[in-house]
């Protein structure tokens, strides 16, 4: 907003105005910035498909490990397993943390578990322990995925630098269409109106591009997505 305003003042100050195509210049910013927005909300929609099948993983071994015949004790020792699993799970999504190997070593302790275990649990039980295991991974994965490669840094930075670009060059635009002697007021109002819509647009995606943080609107409700909601 200070560059636009700071663009337009100058602009009258030393009567700086020229023509040129606005074609163009609304291509190179808005084309990137509507492709980032999509790209990003892709992603969340990805998240929340992700999100179920973690659910519905951790859902299902919960069952299991009610009906299985396994002791109270062992049953208990259990259900804290996948307990840490979905505490570390939820809390790495809301972190800026990329390594996941803390959350493979907690998976890995309910195979331990199942291996120690394995001449009291029937093999039928295992084998469904087992693949619900692998679902939990390609969730865990994936979640982990979208939280760490996001739109390219490049493209983002691209829009931005141009956001910022535009007013110097809209501005004596605009003055040099409607004249000089045209209301000044309204020139600032437009040029600040345009820039305030570019911007909140690239904020918008910005904010789209952490679905997790639980910092913006439409960010995920990660509290939805536990075993006990």
């Amino acid at each position: 907003m200070a560059i636009s305003v700071a663009a337009v003042f100058v602009c009258y100050h030393f009567e700086i105005y020229f023509n040129v195509d606005l074609t163009l210049l609304s291509i190179a910013i808005i084309f990137p910035l509507v492709f980032t927005i999509r790209g990003s909300f892709r992603r969340r929609e990805k998240a929340l498909e992700h999100l179920s099948q973690y659910r519905s993983a951790m859902k299902t071994l919960s069952y299991f490990i009610t009906t299985s015949n396994l002791k109270a004790e062992e049953e208990i020792t259990l259900k804290l397993l996948i307990q840490n699993i979905e505490d570390k799970t939820l809390g790495h999504l809301k972190s800026d943390e990329s390594n996941i190997t803390h959350l493979d070593a907690e998976i890995d302790k309910v195979y331990g578990f199942i291996l120690e275990k394995r001449e009291t649990i029937p093999k039928g039980l295992k084998d469904k322990l087992f693949k619900y295991l692998c679902d939990l991974h390609e969730a865990v994965d994936n979640l982990n995925g979208i939280h760490v490669h996001r739109t390219p840094v490049s493209l983002k930075a691209y829009c931005k630098v141009f956001i910022y670009i535009f007013p110097l060059i809209y501005a004596p635009t605009i003055i040099f269409n409607i004249g000089l002697t045209y209301n000044h007021f309204a020139v600032y109002f437009v040029v600040i109106l345009t820039e305030f819509i570019l911007i909140s647009l690239y904020n918008i995606q910005d904010d789209l591009e952490y679905p997790f943080d639980d910092k913006g609107l439409d960010d995920i409700k990660l509290d939805h997505f536990k075993v006990l909601r």
